[in-house]
């Protein structure tokens, strides 16, 4: 049985895709974000781009942390798991610039005091001169903060982010066999980062939670699982969270904690200089390395060069000793963004986004429909399919 979906997750939204698909698409099915059109345009030139996300269940181990230390300053990281979710995705479709977000906070306010709060909506507007340094204007629209302690155990805090943009400058996703696919690392420091980023992301959060840390956590704080798990999957792990995590400056905590990694900023130089040069962009979040079967139709994708398992990733593997396959579908083991090329262009956008600190490499290729699979990734030694 899967440990995601034994934990009340799915790493694929099966249900939530059926419930969807009978609904209108958007004016570009192929794009990595719904495109509306711009209502008060009739020229249809504009189009209207939205998306929404939160921080999943990577507060809970904010407030972990928080408890155990006194640390107030990993809330921050919160924001940016959140915000970067959307922003990342956006820029996917091809918008990278000209936006409006706004923020809505669910607190437990029996477990999360004022000072939290502060935190929290002081560095969503932080992020305002962040992003206006690296030439992307972004209006904050405010937001909600809901104190729902009857729903909410401790905290939860989402963004949604919005643009309009001319209908041209957003870019479809489309494959075909001779395409090479660049990975952009998810691990690593580049040079918009202040320390190690251990690559977790924000997805896949339930499981890494409780099968890295000990039943300590369970004991000192059942507010942070739900009542109706299997016991034995509740913080099944061995870890404290400031035990240190192996070939890295971080402990298990901070390494769980690590902020989702923005992209946007290199994907805004890569669509002004290569934008017709790119066939598609796909964001690794939900699904991990096997988010690209949503938009593989016709064709057949390899992944035979990952890069080498960062070292959160083969701690949580080792520890509970998961199926790689498993992994693979629920994290996004080592690189969280991908670029469907031609060779010509490859080489200078891996070098564009090395300029800034990213490792990138070529992780494989579009080839021809093959029968019965979608997706072959080697990995490991092994050969895995979809």
């Amino acid at each position: 049985m899967d440990s995601y979906l034994e934990r009340g997750v799915s790493w694929d939204k099966s249900d939530l895709h059926t419930i969807i698909a009978k609904y209108e698409q958007g004016l570009r099915p192929k794009t990595f974000c719904k495109i509306l059109p711009d209502l008060g345009d009739k020229s249809g030139k504009n189009a209207f781009i939205m998306h929404s996300d939160t921080a999943g269940t990577k507060p809970i181990i904010a407030y972990l942390y928080w408890k155990e230390t006194g640390d107030i300053s990993v809330w921050e990281g919160i924001v940016q798991d959140a915000l970067v979710m959307n922003l990342d995705d956006i820029g996917c479709a091809g918008v990278c610039n000209h936006l409006a977000f706004t923020c809505t906070i669910a607190r437990n306010r029996f477990r999360i005091p004022s000072e939290v709060l502060e935190v929290l909506i002081a560095s969503s507007y932080k992020w305002i001169d962040k992003l206006a340094s690296w030439n992307i204007e972004v209006a904050h629209a405010g937001g909600e903060t809901a104190d729902v302690a009857d729903i909410v155990r401790t905290l939860d805090i989402g963004f949604t982010v919005a643009a309009r943009a001319p209908l041209n400058q957003i870019k479809e996703i489309h494959l075909h066999p001779g395409q090479v696919i660049i990975g952009v690392a998810s691990f690593g420091q580049t040079k918009f980062e202040q320390e190690y980023n251990s690559g977790i992301g924000c997805n896949g959060l339930t499981n890494a939670r409780h099968d890295l840390l000990n039943k300590t956590y369970a004991q000192n704080y059942p507010e942070s699982f739900e009542g109706q798990l299997p016991y034995e999957l509740v913080y099944a792990g061995k870890n404290n969270l400031l035990d240190p995590l192996p070939e890295t400056p971080l402990n298990i905590g901070k390494a769980l904690l690590s902020p989702t990694r923005i992209y946007m900023p290199v994907l805004k130089l890569m669509w002004e200089n290569y934008r017709d040069d790119i066939g598609g962009v796909i964001h690794c979040t939900g699904g991990g390395q096997t988010k690209c079967l949503r938009f593989a139709q016709g064709v057949h994708i390899l992944k035979d060069n990952l890069f080498a398992t960062p070292p959160i990733f083969r701690v949580i593997q080792q520890t509970v000793s998961i199926s790689w396959k498993n992994m693979l579908q629920t994290y996004n083991m080592g690189h969280r963004l991908e670029i469907y090329t031609h060779m010509h262009a490859a080489v200078e956008i891996i070098a564009l986004f090395q300029e800034f600190g990213y490792q990138a490499q070529i992780i494989g290729a579009v080839q021809p429909p093959k029968p019965n699979k979608t997706l072959t990734i080697l990995y490991n030694g092994e050969s895995y399919e979809w």
